[in-house]
């Protein structure tokens, strides 16, 4: 009965949509669409409607013709992206583009073809992701997740079909062809194991077995080729706080007490790439009496990542907790591919792989496995790990067993409330790497960090931590255990879906909370009145000094707070606020330091002395902003960056008072004199002026013609975090390469209509020949907002609404 008044809703609407309530020219574009459009295979359908800024409205009497018109619609815009992300997840980047050609880095940290091609086409030929496929959900993904991913293949392979490919970026080219339903689950598997296999994806694909036999003096040979601990713990946190502040997020979330209706409010602000694999693309999704749903998601994905629907919106930032660990391997002196747990011998799996290579012969690899994971050289570039006759290390990452990411976002898309966002988190446990912040229309706000996590307890890493173990994991959160003790498994939570990982009684997480807000560091303070302890450490760490950016979002949010009565345009100021933590920290000091230098000058890092009076007026004048037309940001901005963090701060931190230390400027190092002196003379020799407005050398290039773009980098602690490329040649900051993208700002006011404002800040499509190439673009340069259109009748009243049935 559901399933038959399903359908007659999805008909009447449809019919309506293309016969009642268009404009002529929709409904001409509508028959046009009818008469053109006929993929040849597949039997499914949706229905389009396009409305501002090309943002498709897709609508289908179920989830396999939903996924569909989602596929169908991806590709219109993103097609040459989308194609790329499928080559890579084959292994076929060397075949296409040379083995060493750089990657784009959007599905893992390969640097080269050759090595994405040896994992991808390993997961590949062991069937790992069909396993995974095969799995019965909870564990696996559902029938709905599948459906979808079944849809959105066949959508994509039919506007290939009935579309010429007019991106210059893959026009003609060979390799943009069909996909099928494992192309679109292996691309989920990527984005699941970004922060685990797929950060050690070159380690894993050059780790080979030393050759030499083991003997006494080979035994002292590999204990002087142990990885330095203190380094390699180091370089560890490094990489892992670096992974963080690249892929970062802000998301804050006010409760009614804090409200002027007494409903909720989200600000959601995730900092992803500009261009490349992991862009957002913005959508609606409409199963009639089942699902209705906007916002953003990853390319290649059929579900909203973020989004609200009409009673609850959330985002994620990305978590500090580590979703791995590395087991170090105690070997059989006779044979380094086998290695020894509670005295008993056990033999690697051998995996060997062929990969096709232009222009060459094609290249054979072998690829090591244990019962942990995969035999491991590195961890990124900077931590070795090296494979010696005595000593190996291999790679657990529980995300490699988990494709449950599309029934997490299906389950909030469906959530009628912030309790059902987190029923969902813990009915599917598919989130790998990100935390959640949501809110709703009876005022209800959440924070948790419910993330897929290897189950280290302290006391698990107390016991079983090798020498680099006892300092990663306090340092970073990489534990590194005794993989020849049985005694040092991970051992299960009864409440996990998965074997292996915590389950939810385990999370830190925050409910009704005034506000609940995050910034890429740990769940600690969320609230700064409601802290979050006693989690385990692979969590994140409480009691240490917070970036200032979450600083600064944590002075923004709980004024706005205490405030009270706020709205969703104070979350659109709170957007665009572009306060400066670092200027209102130091900018003063720096002026005054500057102005009392003798003879107005300070010597550079190359021994000469410069005139830097003209700056010390420019710093006194800032207004502690990165607006496109502050004066004085570009110029604190290039001497901030070449001050080292050791040497910012005279007071320190303090756990007491941790969201206003460290502070005070050390204007007495000669870090700082030498950080002015240099930043002057670079702008003087790129020809831009010390008191330049940010937006005349803060710009991306757009078909010729540049957009300002204000906000500003990680270390100042803009909450509208940009990362431009520095290129003074050609005028100053002319690339952005990853901060704000997806931006939504929700609320509601007890109608059946969501009051949302949303934002795409690199704009729906990637093709420089199509009309939305650059106006969300432009739009965010102006700080201006798209009014979301989530119910039918606001859909029908848009401006130049193109409606689209596709059918195979």
């Amino acid at each position: 009965m559901r399933t038959r008044l399903r359908r007659a809703v999805v008909a009447a609407v449809a019919l309506f949509t293309a016969a009642t309530a268009l404009p002529a020219a929709a409904v001409e574009a509508q028959n046009q669409s009818q008469t053109q459009q006929h993929p040849s295979h597949g039997g499914l359908s949706a229905t389009i409607r396009y409305t501002e800024y090309g943002i498709p409205h897709i609508l289908a009497k179920d989830y396999a013709n939903l996924g569909f018109g989602t596929g169908w619609a991806q590709a219109a815009d993103q097609v040459c992206t989308l194609a790329d992300g499928f080559l890579t997840v084959r292994g076929e980047r060397s075949r296409w583009f040379g083995p060493d050609a750089a990657t784009d880095l959007s599905l893992s940290s390969a640097t080269k073809n050759l090595s994405s091609d040896l994992y991808f086409r390993g997961v590949r030929e062991a069937g790992t992701v069909e396993k995974l496929l095969a799995e019965p959900a909870p564990l696996g993904p559902s029938r709905q997740a599948k459906d979808l991913m079944r849809g959105y293949a066949a959508g994509y392979n039919a506007w290939l079909k009935q579309n010429r490919v007019t991106d210059p970026a893959c026009k003609g080219a060979a390799w943009v062809r069909p996909i099928t339903t494992l192309d679109v689950a292996a691309r989920g598997f990527a984005i699941a194991v970004l922060g685990g296999q797929g950060r050690g994806v070159d380690g894993i694909t050059a780790a080979q077995p030393p050759t030499t036999t083991a003997t006494a003096s080979t035994a002292a040979t590999a204990t002087a080729a142990a990885p330095n601990v203190q380094d390699s713990a180091r370089a560890a946190r490094d990489l892992l706080a670096a992974d963080n502040a690249d892929m970062g997020s802000n998301a804050v979330a006010f409760s009614g007490a804090t409200t002027a209706n007494g409903r909720g409010l989200l600000l959601g602000n995730p900092h992803y790439p500009w261009q490349g694999g992991r862009r957002f693309w913005q959508s609606q999704q409409t199963i009639p009496g089942e699902l209705d749903v906007s916002g953003g998601s990853l390319l290649g994905t059929a579900t909203i990542s973020i989004g609200h629907n009409a009673k609850v919106a959330w985002s994620h930032t990305v978590a500090t907790g580590v979703p791995l660990n590395l087991h170090q391997l105690t070997l059989d002196p006779a044979d380094p591919t086998t290695y020894l747990v509670d005295g008993q011998p056990e033999r690697m799996t051998r995996r060997t792989v062929t990969v096709e290579v232009k222009d060459g012969a094609p290249v054979t690899r072998t690829q090591w496995w244990t019962r942990y994971g995969p035999v491991v050289t590195s961890f990124g570039a900077s931590v070795p790990l090296p494979w010696t006759t005595t000593t190996a290390y291999a790679l657990n990452d529980p995300n490699a067993a988990n494709l449950r990411a599309s029934d997490t976002a299906l389950g909030f898309s469906k959530a009628r409330g912030t309790a059902d966002v987190l029923d969902a988190l813990q009915r599917t446990q598919g989130l790998p790497w990100v935390n959640t912040v949501a809110a709703d229309s009876a005022g209800h706000t959440l924070f948790t960090q419910s993330q897929v996590l290897p189950r280290i307890t302290d006391e698990l890493a107390q016991r079983c931590s090798t020498p680099l173990g006892k300092v990663s994991y306090p340092s970073a959160g990489l534990a590194v255990l005794d993989g020849s003790r049985g005694d040092c498994a991970l051992g299960d939570d009864p409440d996990a879906v998965q074997p292996g990982t915590f389950g939810p009684a385990k999370m830190p997480t925050l409910t009704d909370a005034p506000y609940a807000e995050n910034s890429n560091d740990s769940a600690w303070l969320a609230n700064a009145d409601r802290p979050l302890t006693g989690y385990e450490r692979i969590f994140g760490t409480v009691g240490t000094q917070r970036s200032l950016r979450t600083r600064g979002a944590v002075e923004d949010v709980s004024a706005m707070a205490r405030r009270g009565g706020l709205t969703v345009r104070d979350l659109q100021a709170q957007q665009f606020a572009n306060r400066v933590p670092a200027g209102d920290l130091t900018a003063s000091d720096a002026a005054k330091a500057c102005a009392a230098l003798p003879g107005g000058t300070a010597t550079g890092s190359d021994g000469k002395a410069v005139d830097v009076s003209e700056a010390c007026a420019v710093l006194a004048g800032w207004d502690r902003r990165v607006d496109t037309d502050s004066r004085g940001a570009l110029l604190f901005d290039r001497v901030w960056r070449k001050i080292p963090s050791a040497q910012l701060w005279k007071v320190p931190f303090s756990a007491a008072d941790p969201v206003h230390t460290p502070n005070t400027l050390n204007t007495g190092s000669p870090a700082f004199t030498t950080a002015l002196a240099d930043a002057v003379s670079e702008l003087r020799t790129a020809g831009i002026p010390l008191d330049s407005p940010l937006g005349a050398a803060q710009f991306v290039v757009r078909n010729g013609q540049r957009i300002p773009v204000s906000g500003g980098t990680e270390s100042l602690g803009v909450w509208n975090k940009v990362e431009p490329v520095w290129d003074p040649a050609h005028g100053g900051y002319t690339e952005v390469t990853t901060g704000s993208s997806y931006i939504q700002a929700v609320s509601w006011d007890g109608s059946r209509c969501p009051v949302a404002r949303t934002l795409l800040t690199y704009s729906q499509s990637s093709n420089p020949n199509s009309p939305h190439y650059s106006d969300q673009t432009r739009l965010y340069s102006q700080e201006r907002w798209v009014t979301s259109r989530f119910c039918e009748r606001d859909i029908l009243s848009a401006p130049g609404l193109k409606v689209v049935r596709v059918r195979s």
